[in-house]
């Protein structure tokens, strides 16, 4: 199993984003596909993530409203879309799948995709 991230990049405050995560391998029926982001000397955090056979999501309080989390099934890949970017965005966004039970558990989940950078500029 492999994931690819991509899609980060530099922009400005307010810009948007849509970053990509291709899935090959197996697939996940029951697992939960999800967005870490880390910021320079900070820890990694939970971003968004989804349940891949219910497409139900769950956000991050803070950044409910501006992150939204999609799929496409049959392309295998999952999609973050970031509106109003602000400068605190700035962070390598990972993708990843697991049986987590807590969306936010970075110990549970399995997969993990090696990283897109973006950084947002004020």
């Amino acid at each position: 199993v492999q994931l690819q991230a991509s899609g980060g990049g530099w922009v400005q405050a307010g810009d948007s984003l849509r970053l990509s995560c291709i899935i090959s391998g197996r697939t996940f029926g029951n697992y939960i596909m999800s967005w870490f982001r880390q910021a320079p000397g900070k820890e990694r955090q939970f971003v968004a993530g989804m349940g891949w056979a219910s497409g139900n999501t769950h956000y991050v309080d803070s950044l409910k409203g501006r992150f939204t989390m999609s799929r496409d099934s049959a392309k295998k890949t999952v999609y973050l879309q970031m509106n109003s970017l602000k400068p605190e965005d700035t962070a390598v966004y990972y993708c990843t799948v697991g049986r987590a039970r807590t969306w936010d558990a970075e110990s549970e989940y399995t997969y993990w995709g090696q990283g897109t950078l973006v950084t947002v500029s004020s």
